[in-house]
């Protein structure tokens, strides 16, 4: 413990090093003191937060949608990511329509959904569990013929990172569909792909949106996740294959 006193000391100097130089007058040692059920709460402090705590569980607990069957993320068709994939190609398309842009599809990564939502009321909160960061939407304008690299990826992985309005059949280390909206990919035809900040800069090893030219949207994607669901009663599962991984192991 005391080792570890001493090096927080030096690391505190060391950030101080390009300043006028400082007399330590003493550094001293303090036992640690482990958080148990001994340790009473401060009521001053447990009454000042009160409000806010109600304020926000709440706000937490209020009901957004429903779904009867759990949203999960197992598999490379799982319900839970193409309706997430299929939020951000919508919010994604609205916000294109009001930026003459028209978003041809959408990628997400199974990663970035860090939880599921069992069948019945979805709650605010669900939505914070399943996407807890502060990612944002971001649309990547690209030549077919570097778009290419994403269908690549794809059959290389074998990932089942989710997507929208795309399909993508692999068999035998070979692409036998790579399709956009139901059509084939043109090399010299522009594309615009919505997906999250973290991809669009080469999480997760997609390093083909380097080729493209990222547009910003402002918008997080837990923020459209939950306008989302709000505008969906009842969610229903998607269920129709979009990565189709023949032989896959």
């Amino acid at each position: 413990m005391k080792n570890k006193i001493w090096l927080l000391a030096i690391v505190a100097l060391t950030a101080f090093a390009c300043r006028t130089p400082l007399q330590v007058a003493q550094v001293q040692p303090q036992k640690n003191t482990s958080i148990t059920s001994e340790i009473t709460e401060n009521q001053n402090f447990v009454s000042v937060i009160a409000p806010y705590k109600a304020e926000l569980e709440k706000k937490m607990n209020s009901k957004i949608s429903y779904t009867s069957v759990d949203l999960n993320k197992s598999g490379d068709n799982s319900n839970l990511g193409n309706l997430l994939a299929d939020f951000t190609y919508e919010g994604a398309e609205e916000w294109g329509e009001k930026n003459d842009i028209e978003v041809d599809a959408a990628v997400i990564n199974i990663g970035g959904i860090r939880s599921t939502i069992g069948a019945g009321d979805i709650l605010t909160k669900h939505v914070f569990e399943v996407m807890p960061f502060e990612n944002e939407v971001v649309i990547v304008k690209m030549k077919g013929s570097d778009l290419r690299g994403l269908f690549q990826y794809y059959l290389e992985t074998q990932k089942n990172n989710p997507v929208s309005h795309l399909y993508i059949e692999t068999e035998n280390g070979k692409i036998n569909q790579a399709l956009i909206d139901g059509e084939n990919v043109e090399d010299d035809k522009v594309y615009y792909i919505a997906t999250s900040d973290y991809l669009a800069l080469g999480g997760d090893n997609m390093k083909f949106f380097s080729k493209g030219e990222l547009i910003s949207t402002g918008i997080k994607l837990r923020d459209l996740f939950l306008e989302y669901f709000k505008k969906n009663p009842e969610v229903k599962a998607n269920k129709d294959i979009r990565l189709n991984f023949k032989g896959k192991n």
